[in-house]
């Protein structure tokens, strides 16, 4: 080493020498100079070639480096920090703002959610009360047109038990069906099955028209004052032949009066030839109870009709028939189309048995009850 690098705590001189160098170092003598230079350059060198003083500078570069390359890294991050931040509050900024309009549009969502439900629940309501009103008037629809179905059934019933009318109980049952048919309720169908079973069962039976047998015998009831009797035909006979005898010629006023009170005379007394004794000659005060008991005959035939009765019908028609026989003259017309009608409704067969509607009439009052029991 050289002088330059001493300890300067080795003694007083040290200041004196130091300036005593940096005087040499000033002074233009050539040989100085040479010799610092080289000392210099010499330790220069060898502090160049010393590692630690290589690591020394190489760390201090490497801090250098990481030290400025750090602070630009710091730099960016915080120019990030610092955009990102900026962004975050735009965002937030934007964020806020899309809340209260979210938060707006909530409110207005509920208000008009609310109005939809208040609107809705009116529509319930209304729906409800629609749906009452139209059982209801259902109901009272239904309550009608099975009232009307009973009375139409009834009556074919009543028909059909007290007249054995099989015609106006299968246009009961027929109006009936139709009735149920016009509904189109599915309700209604095990009542129009029960229906279709008796139709079909009226439809089997054979025709017996006791309607227009009873209306037949009214009629005969009716003919009765018409009929004529045995004597007045046979004073119709007699008169008949004293007005085909010839005239005589004209007499005088003696007998013109002559002739008109032998005429009064035999009015009051008439005198008839008959070749054996006959019953069916009557006062003329018989007659009208002859008739009667004619009429009464027949009515008794129609009762027994409607009852189907057959023995007495026939009976009391075999009676009328014998007295029409006996007592009014047969060759008359009005006689002869009594006769016929009598023997018409005589050979009518009362003995079918009539079937009875009482399945549909119960099935409908079943129904109704059924129906009208509270749930």
């Amino acid at each position: 080493m050289s002088e330059h690098q001493q300890d300067p705590a080795t003694g007083p001189g040290a200041e004196v020498q130091t300036e005593t160098s940096w005087s040499e170092l000033g002074r233009p003598s050539s040989q100085a100079k040479p010799a610092a230079g080289e000392v210099g350059e010499r330790t220069w060198r060898k502090q160049l070639r010393n590692p630690w003083v290589i690591a020394v500078v190489l760390l201090a570069l490497l801090a250098a480096w990481q030290w400025y390359s750090s602070t630009v890294q710091m730099a960016a991050l915080r120019q990030e920090l610092a955009q990102r931040l900026h962004d975050s509050d735009a965002d937030s900024r934007d964020a806020r703002l899309v809340a209260r309009q979210t938060q707006e549009t909530v409110r207005e969502s509920q208000a008009r959610l609310a109005q939809v439900e208040a609107k809705l629940a009116e529509s319930q309501n209304q729906q409800v009360a629609l749906e009452a009103l139209y059982q209801e008037l259902a109901r009272n629809r239904d309550e009608s047109v099975l009232a009307e179905i009973e009375q139409i059934l009834t009556v074919g019933a009543q028909q059909l038990q007290l007249a054995g009318n099989v015609q106006a109980g299968l246009m009961a049952l027929q109006a009936a069906d139709a009735q149920l048919a016009r509904s189109d309720r599915p309700q209604f169908i095990p009542l129009r099955k029960i229906l279709a079973r008796d139709i079909d069962r009226l439809k089997a039976m054979p025709n017996l028209d006791m309607a227009g047998m009873s209306v037949r015998i009214d009629q005969l009831m009716a003919d009765v004052d018409n009929l004529p009797l045995s004597a007045e035909a046979r004073a119709a006979v007699g008169r008949d032949t004293a007005d085909k005898r010839p005239a005589p010629e004209s007499p005088g006023f003696w007998g013109r009066f002559g002739g008109e009170v032998w005429s009064e005379l035999r009015s009051l007394v008439r005198i008839q030839v008959m070749d054996k004794n006959d019953p069916s000659l009557l006062a003329p005060g018989q007659a009208y109870f002859l008739r009667e008991n004619l009429r009464l005959r027949l009515l008794s035939a129609r009762l027994a009709l409607l009852a189907r009765d057959q023995a007495t019908f026939r009976e009391d028609v075999r009676v009328a028939s014998a007295w029409v026989a006996r007592w009014f003259d047969t060759r008359s017309k009005p006689v002869q189309t009594l006769q016929a009608a009598l023997a018409q409704v005589s050979a009518a067969n009362l003995q079918v048995q009539t079937p009875s509607i009482a399945d549909s009439l119960n099935a409908v009052r079943n129904y109704k009850i059924v129906r009208d029991k509270p749930r």
